[in-house]
Order: structure tokens, then sequence, then C-alpha cells
């Protein structure tokens, strides 16, 4: 099963809490692909590099990836990204606590890591020109989302730190490794 993990950073943060995709334009977009075992990384110019891998996929797997990364990715691609098979783990914890928890606690409670900055640290590093050190804690996420799946797909549940205590959240992973043929080819030349 060849699984993509992503995580996007954009240029500005939802306006007045409201999140409206038309509003966000991508900066950078990180992967890390079970089939070459690579992270890597790609700007707006270089985004139709990644299409043929999405495309390719079996499942997309991020972390609020439904409803922020694919939306956005989805304005600069030519096709729909939604019909790929897609897994959110935020989704996914909401599912069963019934509230959204940041990446960064999952993170902390889970593999004992904390994130390397935050999204608004990511906007101001951009605007400052300091590209690489976006795309470094872009790939950062990636690679705490990768690991979470992992542990979860693995042990059955997440845990996330809650002032102070862990706290475990069961997962039921039964069906995230089934694979269901999802692949689209909108890239290729017609």
């Amino acid at each position: 099963m060849r699984r993509i993990t992503l995580d996007i950073e954009t240029t500005n943060a939802a306006i007045g809490g409201t999140f409206d995709p038309s509003t966000m334009n991508l900066t950078v977009a990180c992967i890390h692909d079970t089939e070459t075992d690579l992270f890597t990384s790609y700007e707006v110019e270089e985004l139709p590099k990644l299409w043929p891998i999405l495309e390719r996929a079996d499942l997309l797997i991020g972390y609020n990836s439904d409803h922020f990364d694919i939306p956005i990715l989805n304005r600069y691609y030519a096709g729909d990204l939604t019909k790929i098979r897609s897994l959110d783990l935020l989704a996914e914890i909401k599912n069963v606590l019934g509230r959204r928890i940041k990446l960064d606690s999952v993170a902390s409670g889970t593999l004992g890591k904390k994130k390397s900055g935050n999204g608004l640290d990511a906007i101001k590093w951009w605007n400052e020109g300091k590209k690489e050190k976006v795309i470094k804690y872009c790939i950062d996420d990636v690679r705490i989302t990768k690991d979470i799946y992992e542990y979860a797909l693995k042990n059955g549940k997440v845990t996330y730190s809650d002032f102070g205590k862990k706290k475990d959240i069961a997962l039921d992973t039964s069906s995230w490794e089934s694979k269901k043929s999802a692949s689209i080819t909108h890239t290729l030349p017609f």
C-alpha cells in the first residue's frame, strides 16, 4: 500500500478565525512517500511534480488534512484530490473524543516530542525569506504525523497530553490499511 503523509504551509492564516481556503495561498507542500521512503518538499511552481505522486497513492494521511491541506492543495490541482482516499488523524481523534486536539499535544503524549514551531511561525519565517526553515518545519510535521499514524496502527490508540496528564484515545484502525483502488490520472497529457 502506497501511503503519502502530507502537510502544507500557507502565506496567511485564517482571517478572523474563519477558515476559507480561497483566501489562503500555498507556500510549500511536504510529503513522505512509503514507496521511496523519502521526505520531499514542493513549492508552488514545483507542484506539477507532486500531482503524479498523489494520484498514485492508495492513501493520503494528514492531520486536519481533510479540512485544511487537501482543500488548499485542490485550488492548485486540475482534478479533485478529494477523490483520493484519505485519512485525517484529527478527524479520527475528534470522532472518538468529541473535540479537536492539537498535533503538538498528540505528538507530546504519543511520541514524547514536541513540534518545532507552529503555523504562525511558518508564515512569519516565509515572509522573512526563511524558506528552508519553513520547509524543515513542514517536514518535521510530516514526520510527526507519519509516526503517530504508524503508532496508532500498531497500538490501536494515541495518547495526548492534557494539562500535564497523559490520556489515551482508542482508535479503530482496522480499515486504515484496507486497499481500495483510488488512483486517478488528471495530470497526464490529453
